[in-house]
């Protein structure tokens, strides 16, 4: 397991740091300016695998070759390798063993290696080397598996008996970083941490049966008939929706070249993991959308769904128009890969240019639209930044709900978006009780109760409330100076914390000790109003503690109104109490404290009415 944090010290100006991290600051892997050191290093594999799926056989079979790098300072005895389909089997009573990874033959640079399937049933498992792997040296692993795709609603398997759709299929070698070495967290719903990978994926199914997978799908034209291959090309340059295979089509089976098995070949480099889905009767739609004017560049969006899912129907332009906002707006960062595929099974769920989401019954679009932005901005953290997200939750799910909300602001209108996100995101933390709240700094994987609460809500208010202060400007100046120092990198919840605040220049330690380092809510209390010459002064207390912008909502005696903001910079001195001057030219009815989609655990001592 990961070092356990040490309690965390006094806040002293400067940000408290456990011990494990602050030795890659001393040691010049990170930097204390937020960028990554002149020492800092990252492993890094390339995979060429082959797989063989061929339903309604739920057996999957596959071989592969890892050539893995170690360009750490470090003598690796020992490889960790990851199985994480393994989850089927490692906490599951009477589980089959054939729903984890079973290695038929593994061997490292041409020698055998040992391996006992019926003792590897966890997520992690060791294998000793012959020889040491060398600093700066590589290892060649040749594998052999099979595994049988899981049934029910999961985040991969068997959707139906012809639909299958498969993530965490391979045995990979996990991450060795800089902070812990191996990475030896059990997989659990805490979701991704792997190196920056170069991948080729041949995935070998029957005739009529089509694949969509992470990468650039190399022989469209030897794995489609003439026809769905032009659409696939068209589709590329095409803002409207083309319907490369649609019932008629399946039907007829004028899709796949028709010999008994298709090989389809798919290529990424530097990315963190491939994912897969296959079937032989969905729709087939794509498009694409210009994501830079000035170059021209355009991102494919695909969609693959059964037929009578009328939210998939609209998968293709929603995507184009998701690509388009987060390439541009926010967080205003190229689109990193040259697709996005929607692919319809249940678990919403977000791969590297692959989503598993699943179908509304309601057929209620709106939410559909929202869930598949939520996956799509996913791409930016934790693929386009190697976040561990397994250890540090909040610094991808937080981004990701920050990233969905901002987006439904331009789909939904600000009171449609400030509705969902505060029904969905915090209503349901900030009317719990508060008394074990964990900080958000928290390892995920260590908090306890609802680590939710602070992975999605409390991470995401955090960067609302920066974005708040430190204005659109200032805080997409941060947000990218963040981005261009550690995509393509593993940063640490510190390299996001020194690179805010250098790319900001400004002081933000305190900002980042309230909302991190401290078991803090959202309570505020509106002490006492007194009348003050031309306005009021309003002594306000911070009951939760966290420092968070608000409204001043001033109801006059004739019955106006007036809504006086204040940023989260009014608690800089003090996050326990305040003093608020507001000027008013007229006398006040009543004044509220209104925090928006920053909801108030007792709203009840908020308003100050006049006697």
């Amino acid at each position: 397991m990961p070092p356990v944090n040490p309690p965390m010290p006094v806040y002293k100006g400067t940000l408290p740091m456990p011990a494990h991290i602050a030795k890659t600051f001393d040691n010049g892997l990170h930097n204390l300016n937020g960028k990554p050191g002149k020492n800092y290093w990252q492993n890094h594999g390339h995979y060429n695998i082959n797989l063989t799926v061929n339903p309604p056989h739920s057996t999957i079979r596959g071989v592969e070759q890892i050539t893995y790098f170690n360009n750490s300072p470090d003598k690796l005895d020992s490889l960790n390798m990851k199985l994480i389909v393994n989850v089927h089997v490692a906490n599951a009573r009477n589980a089959n063993p054939e729903a984890g990874i079973q290695v038929d033959d593994i061997q490292a640079n041409g020698a055998k290696v040992a391996w006992d399937n019926k003792t590897a049933t966890t997520t992690n498992q060791k294998i000793g080397l012959a020889k040491p792997l060398m600093p700066h040296d590589s290892i060649k692993l040749n594998i052999t598996w099979h595994y049988q795709l899981s049934q029910g609603r999961g985040r991969e398997g068997i959707i139906d008996s012809t639909s299958f759709y498969l993530a965490y299929f391979y045995p990979r070698v996990s991450v060795y970083d800089d902070y812990q070495g191996w990475d030896l967290q059990p997989h659990t719903g805490l979701e991704f941490y792997n190196d920056f990978n170069d991948y080729v994926l041949n995935v070998t199914v029957p005739k009529n049966f089509m694949v969509w997978a992470t990468g650039t799908l190399r022989n469209p034209n030897q794995v489609l008939q003439p026809d769905a291959a032009q659409k696939f090309q068209t589709s590329f340059t095409s803002d409207s929706t083309i319907h490369i295979a649609t019932p008629v089509e399946l039907a007829n089976k004028t899709i796949t070249a028709q010999n008994a098995t298709n090989t389809w070949t798919f290529t990424s480099t530097n990315i963190t993991d491939v994912a897969l889905g296959i079937s032989d009767h969905y729709d087939w739609d794509a498009g694409s959308v210009m994501t830079d004017d000035k170059t021209g560049r355009r991102v494919s969006m695909q969609a693959a769904f059964p037929d009578a899912s009328q939210d998939f129907h609209r998968s293709v332009q929603n995507g184009r128009y998701s690509l388009n906002y987060f390439s541009n707006v926010w967080p205003g960062v190229q689109y990193p890969f040259e697709k996005s595929t929607a692919f319809q099974g249940f678990a919403d769920m977000e791969y590297p240019m692959m989503m598993n989401d699943s179908h509304d019954a309601k057929n209620d679009f709106a939410f559909s639209e929202l869930v598949q932005d939520h996956e799509q901005a996913h791409t930016y953290m934790p693929f386009y930044m190697g976040i561990n997200e397994s250890r540090y939750a909040f610094m991808d799910e937080g981004w990701a709900t920050t990233f969905e909300y901002l987006i439904g602001l331009t789909e939904k209108g600000k009171k449609g978006a400030d509705d969902f996100y505060k029904s969905f995101r915090v209503n349901g933390w900030i009317h719990r009780a508060h008394d074990k709240e964990s900080p958000i700094i928290t390892p995920s994987n260590e908090v306890v109760g609802r680590s939710g609460d602070n992975s999605y809500g409390k991470a995401s208010l955090s960067y609302l409330a920066l974005k708040d202060m430190l204005g659109d400007e200032l805080f997409r100046k941060a947000l990218h100076t963040y981005m261009d120092n550690w995509h393509s990198k593993h940063p640490v919840p510190w390299d996001y914390f020194y690179s805010m605040k250098n790319g900001s220049g400004k002081n933000l330690d305190w900002f980042f000790y309230n909302w991190f380092f401290t078991p803090s809510y959202i309570d505020l209390d509106l002490d006492k109003v007194e009348k003050a010459g031309n306005g009021y002064t309003l002594s306000i207390k911070n009951i939760g503690g966290f420092a968070v912008p608000f409204d001043v909502n001033v109801t006059y005696a004739d019955g106006t109104t007036e809504a006086f903001h204040q940023t989260p910079i009014v608690w800089e001195k003090d996050q326990k109490a305040i003093t608020v001057k507001i000027k008013a030219q007229k006398d006040a009815k009543s004044i509220t404290l209104d925090g928006g989609i920053f909801m108030d655990a007792n709203e009840k001592d908020n308003t100050w009415v006049a006697q």
